[in-house]
């Protein structure tokens, strides 16, 4: 008898302390969105210089 008036005492305890829980979050409330800068056109041009470096760095690598 006294083991199951300790459980129901520990079973109240934790129902006044966690009784609820607590309510779900919408997904919207979670989510920022931002608009994002327009593309920059000039960014995807072809640069040879840029490329000749980047083709250097690159066998430097491989050697190493």
């Amino acid at each position: 008898m006294q083991d199951r008036n300790v459980q129901d005492n520990g079973a109240a305890m934790r129902k006044v302390r966690f009784g609820a829980l607590p309510e779900r979050i919408a997904y919207e409330d979670m989510v920022e969105t931002t608009a994002s800068s327009p593309k920059d056109p000039a960014r995807g041009t072809y640069d040879p210089e840029g490329a000749a470096n980047l083709l250097s760095c690159l066998a430097w690598d491989l050697v190493l």
